[in-house]
């Protein structure tokens, strides 16, 4: 790409009559509830999510259910499935109440994701990849919280100009994302495509046993800008999600970050 301005799309109609055999999906009012710090689990750990790219194609809505456990449909939005990759840098990562450990707290991720309904009705993320340079977190992630880590080499910079690369081991190319964050962040509207890709609360994943279990991740609403988007890969999105994304990201945007909480999984 060279230089195009991607601009987020304000949409105020919220669709939830689907394409396919789609039952209806949640109500803004439990979208919004999705936002709720929980009562009856503690979180555990902190994590801060700094400088976040927000890439979003759309993407055929039954060949994407098919890359998704069959307890979870896809999320759509005025009947539209998204992917999304997810270049940012993670801080500060600890158990709530402990420092962070130099060369362990902080370190790159790099996600493939989908938008998803539970079988409860509570609308989340399930991840198809995240790639992560610190070994310990990756192995940590796979373990404890069932989720797809890749151990990858990675590097950015940040500045006016933000450069990033990631690079899987079995991998001859490099994945490569340069952006400029525009001046004026403000949080996500209600009923906009930028809420329906940005405000999730909850994530899915799935044990080898093939057990849904979901989580709670806790924070304020995200703060986003326009972004002018010099240079993007879709190689992270490889395996049952190759060749389903297609020419320039439709949306695109950059947030700050934000200091979440964690709470332990649950089943689903």
């Amino acid at each position: 790409m060279n230089g195009k301005n991607v601009s987020p799309t304000e949409v105020t109609d919220w669709a939830s009559d689907h394409a396919g055999n789609q039952s209806s999906l949640p109500t803004i009012e439990q979208r919004l509830a999705a936002r709720l710090n929980r009562d009856d689990h503690a979180p555990w750990m902190t994590q801060t999510w700094h400088s976040l790219l927000f890439l979003h194609w759309r993407v055929d809505l039954q060949a994407l259910q098919a890359t998704i456990p069959p307890s979870l449909r896809v999320d759509t939005f005025s009947g539209e499935a998204y992917v999304g990759i997810v270049p940012f840098w993670m801080r500060h990562i600890r158990p709530i109440g402990f420092p962070s450990i130099p060369g362990l707290s902080n370190f790159l991720e790099l996600n493939v994701r989908s938008y998803v309904v539970g079988p409860d009705g509570t609308p989340g993320v399930w991840f198809h990849s995240l790639d992560c340079n610190q070994p310990l977190a990756v192995w940590g992630a796979r373990k404890f919280f069932h989720l797809p880590y890749r151990h990858a080499r990675m590097r950015a910079s940040l500045g006016d100009v933000i450069d990033y690369e990631s690079h899987l081991p079995d991998r001859t190319s490099i994945a490569r994302y340069r952006w400029q964050p525009q001046l004026n962040s403000a949080p996500t509207q209600p009923g906009s495509l930028e809420f329906f890709l940005t405000e999730r609360y909850w994530l899915f994943a799935e044990d080898k046993n093939q057990n849904l279990w979901k989580g709670k991740v806790e924070h304020t609403p995200y703060h986003i800008s326009e972004v002018k988007l010099d240079h993007f890969d879709v190689g992270p999105a490889d395996g049952p999600l190759k060749g389903l994304l297609q020419g320039e990201p439709v949306h695109a945007c950059h947030s700050p970050g934000v200091t979440t909480r964690v709470c332990s999984l649950e089943k689903a």
